[in-house]
């Protein structure tokens, strides 16, 4: 069996890193950083321009055509590069349900402009009253021909720039209905969040917002399996962009303890220094190992439901620890600004909380063996 990438998606993969290492240079993000913009523009139009950002999308709607792995390889890349690029918000959370559910309609309106980079797409999947994005507290009402939707979504990635938003809403007693809102819709109320890496999400809230019935992703009563499925999906994007980081962290930290000396001997020699850092790599590999496999079956069309929560587990937990690591072992350089390690850094830290930390993830996952013990045996 081949556990390898293929020759199509390495390539893929060496494209992504040279477009992102060209532009998500050291220099180029403190200028970003200087000016209070986050968003890489010029980035984000060479991505466009590689064909990158439709890597996705089928290629009738101008896209590559490609799966979930390859859009794996894309976000690990980001994630190594600390890239300020909104590729996982419009590619994983507005593109690809949209790909996979949405309308010939719906599709020929927006995969186009995404592929193409004009348009950015996102969804709304947290709650500050709710855990679970499949029992939302927004809910959405009948009102003639179209729905009103009533509640509150936080943390919503690229909020600021999205031309729409796929919002999960209650539609009745156990019945979800996904929708796709303009931010800037009458009743809408977007106010910037900046999170820990320097992101901007956005905060929406919907008070009476007017959706048409043709802005609805599959049967707004049914929607709840969608829900589930974006998810998934992007519990393990996630997943891949921190193994992104974490790598890249690491080897920084690899190489600054081999130049670094102390008592006319490198760093790296020490036992201490050989300790912490293979702790680290166990949590890098755990995390790389576990991402993989959960996109791989999703691909594949497997069963993935405690595969996602594990992935995610070690992406918060192993996240965590080498991001700790790291700075640790590079001592107060480590935290100097001038330096790059730091973004590497909030970025771990970033996504350990997006979509649950470690604990909540042990807990559904707890739940759903508690669940799997009380069934019946066939």
């Amino acid at each position: 069996m081949e556990f390898g990438f293929s020759t199509e998606q390495e390539a893929l993969r060496e494209l992504a890193r040279q477009i992102l290492q060209d532009h998500a240079t050291h220099d180029r993000l403190k200028s970003l950083e200087a000016s209070g913009e986050w968003f890489d523009r010029r980035g984000w139009e060479a991505l466009a321009t590689a064909s990158l950002l439709g890597v996705a999308i089928p290629e009738a709607y101008g896209g590559s055509g490609l799966g979930l792995v390859e859009v794996g390889l894309l976000l690990e890349e980001v994630g190594r590069a600390v890239a300020p690029v909104p590729l996982l918000a419009s590619v994983v959370l507005g593109s690809m349900p949209l790909a996979e559910f949405g309308s010939a309609t719906q599709r020929q309106r927006w995969l186009p402009r995404v592929a193409s980079g004009e348009t950015i797409l996102s969804a709304a999947l947290v709650e500050p009253d709710s855990t679970d994005p499949t029992a939302p507290t927004t809910t959405a009402r009948r009102d003639g021909a179209a729905w009103r939707l009533d509640g509150l979504k936080l943390c919503v990635p690229a909020g600021e720039w999205a031309e729409a938003v796929w919002v999960p809403a209650r539609t009745g007693a156990g019945q979800v209905g996904v929708f796709l809102v303009d931010p800037s819709s009458a009743g809408v109320t977007r106010e910037r969040q900046v999170l820990t890496n320097g992101e901007p999400h956005a905060r929406l809230e919907f008070d009476g917002v007017r959706v048409a019935t043709d802005a609805v992703l599959g049967d707004p009563a049914a929607g709840a399996p969608i829900v589930t499925w974006l998810h998934q999906r992007a519990l393990l994007a996630y997943c891949a962009v921190q193994v992104g980081v974490c790598d890249r962290a690491l080897r920084m930290t690899a190489e600054y303890t081999i130049g670094r000396e102390q008592f006319g001997k490198s760093i790296a020699s020490f036992q201490a220094v050989h300790q912490r850092a293979a702790d680290a790599y166990i949590d890098l590999e755990a995390m790389r190992l576990s991402t993989w496999e959960g996109l791989c079956r999703l691909a594949d069309g497997l069963a993935v439901d405690e595969h996602v929560l594990i992935a995610k587990f070690w992406a918060s937990e192993g996240g965590q620890h080498v991001a700790v690591a790291a700075q640790h072992l590079h001592g107060g350089i480590g935290v100097d600004v001038d330096y790059p390690l730091h973004r590497h850094f909030l970025w771990a830290k970033h996504i350990e909380l997006m979509l649950g930390p470690a604990m909540q993830q042990l807990a559904r996952l707890g739940a759903m063996m508690a669940t799997a013990a009380d069934r019946p045996a066939a």
